[in-house]
């Protein structure tokens, strides 16, 4: 093996004896197989034998070995740790995903969610147990509000999808309230795709807008869409181009004077949060990722807490359960009864067993309160700042279709204009940038932009960790644009190569082989 250095690239070349290791571990990336690989027909505790019983199952009874894998203690923690060597995670570098907010999340808020009052409660405890928690929503509540300026809240939804699901069906609700069978949603090219999901998921059908040539919503052919049939009108903003949708309050005015109501996907509110506030521009319903703007765990499966924000109009449809003040501090309303209250006296019923996820909301006040009014105010400014930087730094090399039409907010979108004539697309790119150690950026996406590669870096990373990532795009360009061929089957340092992926998902191999 020899190892050449052109500047900070090393080029691997050669087979030698270190590409051909007996174990197939390189150097100390230890090779893993699968656990059913690894274990036998033993058990790393001793049981009891299981007392013979009559079977009650019938036909159902299980009449051969399940095949689970037998490990030891040892080998079972060597597994999982090995794993998680190969895998990637914001505590390792920059995360650049796109329209996903792969933030670093502080350690205090961790610590503050294991306290026991907030950790070893139960949600069945007795309220009276559990006033600290209630209070701790409420004031929650209070500060979303504030940062919105909407007048009602719904805590209980579980992530953003759920959260879209709570707006439209209050929308959904509010409509059939009046007897208005209107059924239209309308959905521009440059909403999140989860919302034309959801829309059809309450019975709506939904019709396209396009964008116009500066990535925002074309006004035009909005207003000129809206009548007596369109129920309402989703719109993320900023929108997935990472651009400002500075129509909103226009298109707004203009829904609500057709009769219609506006979802608003607060998916970014992270680019905005202390600067602007979505019920001043005629919000009906917005979402609020917690773990996107006030820095709660991402991704895993969970768990995730969506909250929405409701304007007048939609308040008194707002899901239950809802946590309200009393004389002698907060209860939990699971039922509302029309003449204890006025608030949510018409709502469209329940969206989830209990309140939502309560260390989510405990991460969340934590992060608000650590950072103070001007500190999430700094949040937007600093994330916005960060994309801009990566646009700026990288628009003469990549093609950056929109970077003409002002600033970006919290993400810079490119495509791949620029490797026209090579042979390469965006997917090569994402696995080059695994060579470099990089977790690649959101990939075809948003659709409006062929070739799409959407990079946020959030307002976490310093100047030095956005230059080695733009350093290292920089180099990309360059070496895939001089030398096709050696990318086309890119990684070459990964612990795995390149699946052929159309392969993977029309023939997936589901099983797992014996381990006899």
């Amino acid at each position: 093996m020899t190892m050449n250095n052109v500047g900070r690239v090393t080029r691997i070349e050669g087979t030698g004896a270190v590409a051909e290791t007996w174990t197939g571990n390189r150097g100390l990336m230890l090779e893993e197989p699968l656990l059913f690989e690894i274990g036998g027909d033993r058990s790393g505790v001793d049981l009891p034998d299981v007392p013979v019983v009559p079977d009650r199952l019938g036909d159902l009874a299980r009449t051969a070995p399940i095949g689970l894998p037998g490990l030891s203690e040892p080998e079972t923690v060597r597994h999982y740790t090995r794993l998680s060597r190969q895998n990637y995670g914001i505590d390792l570098g920059i995360f650049p995903l796109g329209s996903c907010t792969m933030k670093h999340n502080p350690r205090l808020n961790e610590k503050m969610a294991r306290l026991p009052g907030f950790s070893d409660i139960h949600p069945l405890q007795p309220q009276a147990t559990v006033q600290g928690a209630l209070e701790l929503i409420d004031r929650l509540a209070h500060w979303l509000l504030t940062l919105t300026g909407m007048p009602a809240v719904a805590m209980s939804p579980k992530a953003g999808a759920h959260g879209e699901l709570c707006g439209m069906l209050a929308i959904r609700a509010a409509l059939d309230a009046r007897g208005d069978a209107r059924r239209v949603v309308l959905v521009p090219e440059s909403a999140h795709g989860t919302n034309p999901a959801t829309a059809v998921f309450c019975g709506f059908t939904v019709e396209n807008i396009p964008a116009d040539a500066r990535g925002r919503v074309d006004l035009a052919a909005m207003q000129a869409r809206l009548g007596p049939d369109v129920a309402a009108v989703m719109i993320t903003n900023p929108n997935t181009c990472g651009l400002f949708e500075p129509d909103l309050k226009t298109i707004a005015d203009a829904v609500h004077a057709a009769g219609g109501f506006v979802y608003c996907d607060g998916a970014n509110f992270n680019a905005i949060v202390g600067r602007v506030r979505p019920g001043d521009l005629g919000v009906d319903a917005m979402h609020i990722n917690l773990h996107k703007t006030f820095s709660t765990p991402h991704g895993g499966g969970g768990p995730g807490s969506g909250p929405v924000v409701f304007s007048e109009a939609l308040a008194p449809f707002a899901p239950l359960p809802f946590v309200r003040r009393t004389r002698d501090g907060f209860e939990l309303v699971e039922e509302m009864q029309a003449q204890a209250s006025t608030d949510h006296d018409r709502s469209f019923g329940r969206m989830v067993a209990f309140h939502g996820q309560m260390g989510m909301f405990v991460r969340a006040l934590s992060y608000m309160m650590s950072h103070g009014a001007d500190g999430l105010r700094q949040v937007a400014e600093d994330a916005v700042l960060n994309a801009n930087y990566i646009l700026a730094s990288l628009k003469d090399l990549y093609s950056a279709p929109f970077a003409d039409t002002g600033p970006c907010m919290h993400e810079a979108l490119f495509s791949d204009d620029f490797l026209e004539g090579t042979g390469l697309t965006t997917l090569d790119l994402a696995k080059a940038m695994i060579d470099e150690g990089f977790h690649p950026m959101t990939m075809y996406f948003p659709l409006v932009v062929h070739g799409a590669m959407l990079v946020e870096p959030t307002e976490t990373e310093s100047k030095a960790s956005l230059d080695q990532l733009i350093g290292a795009l920089r180099s990309l360009a360059e070496r895939m644009k001089a030398d096709p061929e050696a990318f086309r089957t890119s990684p070459h340092l990964a612990p795995r190569r390149r699946l052929d992926e159309t392969a993977a998902a029309r023939k997936p191999v589901l099983g797992f082989r014996d381990a006899a």
